[in-house]
């Protein structure tokens, strides 16, 4: 309620915020928050790391998304194969004749640093509705 001042004949009220139960209220919250500051426990989070496989597939479909979005397929471990070119309507059944039939054989997908992550998923995406069972992402270590 504002304060009424009296001067002379009439009463004029005053337009002022009384600042002092403010900075009461503010300094009661200051010294609850200094108090109860260094008892809350912060949470500790587990990244998952990348470790050494126990024994590299000595053979694995590889799916490389390059930076102008072109794809390729090639098997690695296999000298006399090639990378063949493709699209992405016609990446499933690549791997799955890179697969040769057998649903064991994992694929993985190597991307370009700057790749739109979309790309990726897309791709992740396209081999997981034709039921490519192995699908992983390299990792490079140490950049």
């Amino acid at each position: 309620m504002p304060g009424v001042a009296t001067r002379g004949r009439g009463r004029r009220t005053i337009n002022e915020i009384n600042m002092v139960p403010f900075i009461d209220v503010m300094l009661v919250l200051l010294i609850i928050f200094m108090v109860t500051a260094p008892l809350i426990t912060t949470g500790v989070v587990d990244l998952p790391s990348v470790g050494k496989a126990k024994q590299a597939e000595a053979r694995v479909v590889e799916v490389n998304i390059r930076l102008d979005g072109q794809l390729s397929v090639r098997i690695r471990g296999d000298e006399t194969d090639q990378d063949a070119q493709t699209t992405l309507s016609a990446l499933a059944a690549l791997v799955k004749q890179r697969q040769a039939g057998n649903q064991q054989v994992p694929v993985v997908i190597t991307a370009d640093r700057n790749v739109k992550y979309d790309a990726v998923v897309q791709v992740m995406d396209r081999l997981q509705r034709a039921n490519v069972q192995r699908v992983g992402l390299s990792v490079q270590q140490g950049r």
